[in-house]
């Protein structure tokens, strides 16, 4: 069985949360708030909704603005993530979580020129 890392996944905000229980999902938001335990933190879309991600292991590094998460959707719509990536905004060039909500709505709306789901052979 391939890994969560080894299949397409989704990219959603968390308005899509409920709809993607139980699957691998990518979602890019905002650090808003780290547990001090370091095994969870808060991240916020580009409609300024809230999600929250835990982690494996505690956080080894400092975490703060804009992150990729790769994870699963809990019942309770938590993402237990497999990585983490940290989009760096170098350069004064800051990312628009705005932007990057209406490109979510437009390839959500539009599944036959973006699709996700790849049917497995064999």
């Amino acid at each position: 069985m391939a890994s969560l890392l080894d299949t397409s996944k989704p990219r959603i905000n968390c308005s899509m949360l409920s709809q993607h229980i139980g699957r691998g999902v990518c979602f890019v938001g905002r650090v808003e708030k780290v547990h001090p335990t370091g095994k969870t933190f808060s991240v916020s879309d580009g409609e300024g909704k809230s999600a929250t991600v835990e982690l494996n292991e505690p956080l080894e590094e400092e975490l703060s603005g804009i992150v990729e998460v790769i994870g699963m959707v809990s019942s309770k719509g938590v993402i237990t993530t497999t990585t983490y990536n940290i989009l760096r905004e170098d350069k004064g060039i800051p990312f628009d979580l705005e932007l990057y909500n209406e490109a979510l709505k437009v390839i959500h709306d539009f599944p036959q020129y973006y699709p996700f789901e790849v049917a497995a052979s064999g």
